[in-house]
């Protein structure tokens, strides 16, 4: 038997807990109200001030007392979050036989934020295929911009987005590739959409310079990276010298911050820096030794800098993708600036329909994790948006502990916000490469499926890959939607700049 008075207690705090997100959620949101343009955001940007408000108690033992009363936990609540607090609080007070000011929250109300998000996703990634809700996104190898063959058997085996790489190819060979997956989705009566991925500020060795035949590096040896070839720094204990060329890096750089090389294959550690130069002490390898290349990325999670997100080069590409890309995606970037920097170049390319043209933002940085809320209302607020879950550099610059839990995280973020997510890097990459998936990489393709689209990256056993992913995905489908998850505070949660009223 229940007692009243423990009724009484979890129905006090509940509408204590409701009117702090009541009155957080709606300051978030006029801050943001005056710059939505895209009118079908509206709804989501309330639904997601609300989130953010919630995410920021921690709210666990208020779910354990719900359980036994037979009322839900709130653990599904990212997409109805207003709705799922006065469901519970109106039949809480019933089970009190208390009177509240809070009425039980229409049917519409738990499905509009649902109904919006699939829309989204159709809109970014297109209509939902027979078999499965998830999409399937490919990496174009050189390949498609030749092989008609090749790319219609990428759309046979269930390939819905293309993504093509500006970092690599040209214009000319994005021209075909575009040209051919259209023609070949014609004929197939396939919707396939376009994605290009712009470059973005990737920080990469330009160079090396070593006085050994073979640079491998190992533990307790030294580097230096320097941004200077005219300069080379004195060799002293280092072996290998290695350029780069973000001048900004050296001037906020500090001591004992860490720096990764090579998708962390190379772990160091800042011992000096000099006007053009980071001295560097190795702490960690993968193996005994790692050789050192040029064009091998360089990631700074605990340095705070500025880049401009966009180059000569990325302004171009963003020109070319405006004209001829469904979605434009943008790499590394790590605030709502960046994301307003992409739309005034959109802008001046397509005039009064910038805002038409969808957007994904590659999560790929710890910059970007701290100022996610921030990029979704500032991306959303203008264009149709979309998230990647770029796990690769999210891995090394968050570790790779923290990751497991920020790709949930991301998740839950995205979908109170009807934001489409890709789940991205690596996906059955074992399969892609040797034609033989691994057990562990069956696991995270099962994973995926809670996220709206997977990407699978180029290989020579793609097209198999993209076929198992089509049957994990129609399995999988059956078993989960998204999450239900217990829900403690989220750092990632706060809206920065916003000054809430007491």
């Amino acid at each position: 038997m229940i007692e009243s008075i423990s009724v009484n207690q979890v129905l006090d705090e509940l509408i204590e807990l409701y009117n702090d997100v009541e009155h957080t959620g709606l300051q978030y949101f006029k801050h943001w109200e005056k710059h939505i343009e895209l009118e079908s955001f509206l709804e989501s940007a309330k639904n997601f001030s609300y989130y953010l408000a919630l995410r920021n108690h921690d709210i666990r033992k208020i779910q354990e007392q719900l359980v036994p009363l037979g009322l839900s936990s709130l653990g599904r609540l990212e997409s109805k979050t207003m709705s799922s607090l006065e469901a519970v609080i109106f039949n809480l007070s019933l089970l009190a036989n208390r009177e509240t000011d809070i009425s039980f929250p229409s049917n519409e109300s738990f499905v509009v934020g649902e109904k919006q998000l699939h829309e989204n996703i159709e809109h970014h990634f297109g209509v939902e295929p027979n078999n499965r809700h998830g999409r399937i996104m490919v990496t174009m190898p050189t390949e498609a911009a030749y092989d008609r063959e090749y790319v219609r058997s990428l759309i046979e085996a269930g390939m819905n987005v293309a993504r093509i790489n500006c970092a690599h190819d040209t214009e000319e060979e994005w021209s075909q590739m575009i040209e051919i997956i259209r023609e070949a989705a014609d004929e197939l009566n396939q919707e396939v959409k376009i994605m290009l991925d712009i470059a973005g500020p990737k920080i990469r060795t330009d160079w090396i310079f070593t006085r050994l035949k073979n640079p491998k590096l190992r533990v307790d040896d030294r580097l230096i990276l320097t941004s200077d070839y005219n300069q080379l720094p004195e060799m002293n204990e280092a072996n290998v010298v290695a350029g780069f060329d973000v001048e900004e890096i050296i001037q906020a750089v500090k001591v004992n911050d860490p720096v990764l090389i090579d998708d962390g294959s190379i772990e160091t550690v800042v011992e000096k820096v000099d006007e053009h130069a980071i001295h560097l002490l190795v702490t960690k390898v993968k193996g005994k030794s790692v050789r050192l290349k040029a064009e091998k990325g360089l990631n700074f999670p605990k340095t705070q800098f500025e880049v401009n997100i966009l180059s000569d080069k990325d302004r171009n590409d963003i020109k070319f993708a405006s004209a001829h890309a469904d979605i434009i995606a943008c790499s590394f970037v790590r605030h709502g600036q960046d994301i307003i920097e992409i739309q005034n170049e959109l802008k001046k390319h397509l005039g009064d329909k910038a805002n038409e043209k969808a957007l994904l933002a590659k999560i790929e940085t710890v910059q970007a994790i701290e100022n996610l809320p921030e990029i979704i209302m500032t991306a959303s607020s203008k264009n149709p948006f979309s998230i990647m879950i770029a796990r690769g550099d999210l891995a090394v610059e968050s570790g790779y502990i923290h990751l497991t839990e920020l790709q949930h995280e991301i998740l839950w973020l995205c979908e109170a916000a009807s934001i489409p997510v890709v789940w991205g890097t690596e996906v059955l990459a074992n399969m892609i490469n040797k034609g033989i998936p691994t057990r562990s990489e069956l696991t995270d393709a099962a994973e995926s499926a809670r996220a709206d689209c997977v990407m699978l990256n180029k290989g020579d056993f793609v097209i198999e890959a993209i076929d198992m992913l089509d049957q994990i995905l129609e399995k999988m489908q059956e078993h989960l939607y998204k999450k239900t998850s217990k829900l403690r505070a989220l750092n990632i949660a706060k809206m920065k700049g916003i000054e809430i009223e007491k």
